[in-house]
């Protein structure tokens, strides 16, 4: 009796994700070990070209942007050389501009520390791999997201809140 109610039962966990499918199951994806399993020399030095671009790119926007937005005066940023006072709504904007720079910055600087992250992976042989199913993470994803360090099915399940970075997939949950 008590197995019929459980089966009846779905947990939020499922109801969240999907309606089981009443396909076959198929084989397991592959646990891999090393990037070398999965991805091709060429394919990982294709990646960390990509990743060494971006990081040039993204460092070459956050000097740009505390060029222009947080190291110059009032005076230097409206060119404005009178000596009235300034005006209470003139500070606003210009605090609102520094602090749209600064949310900027830091999230610019965040990618920065996932494109090191992947390139510490790639050292380390563990590049294109989940950090917690080990199944590896698709080609079109790491064109698309070079730093990625979830496979996609694992990383659909934090954006929906399912499941905090880092944690282990439950085992009422499989993928597909």
């Amino acid at each position: 009796m008590k197995k019929k109610e459980n089966t009846k039962k779905r947990t939020l966990l499922e109801r969240l994700i999907r309606k089981p499918s009443l396909k076959k199951k198929s084989a397991p994806a592959p646990v891999y070990t090393k990037t070398s399993e999965y991805l091709t020399a060429e394919e990982v030095g294709h990646y960390q070209k990509s990743l060494v671009e971006k990081m040039q790119e993204i460092v070459g926007d956050v000097n740009s942007i505390e060029d222009e937005a947080l190291k110059k005066s009032r005076l230097d940023a409206s060119g404005d050389l009178s000596s009235m006072p300034i005006h209470m709504a003139d500070i606003g904007t210009d605090n609102y501009e520094q602090e749209f720079a600064l949310n900027l910055i830091d999230s610019e600087r965040k990618i920065l520390h996932e494109i090191t992250e992947a390139l510490q992976r790639i050292e380390e042989g563990t590049y294109g791999i989940c950090e917690v199913t080990g199944r590896g993470i698709s080609k079109a994803r790491l064109e698309a997201r070079p730093w990625a360090r979830y496979c996609i099915e694992y990383a659909k399940l934090v954006e929906k809140g399912v499941i905090i970075p880092g944690d282990p997939v439950p085992e009422n949950i499989e993928f597909d």
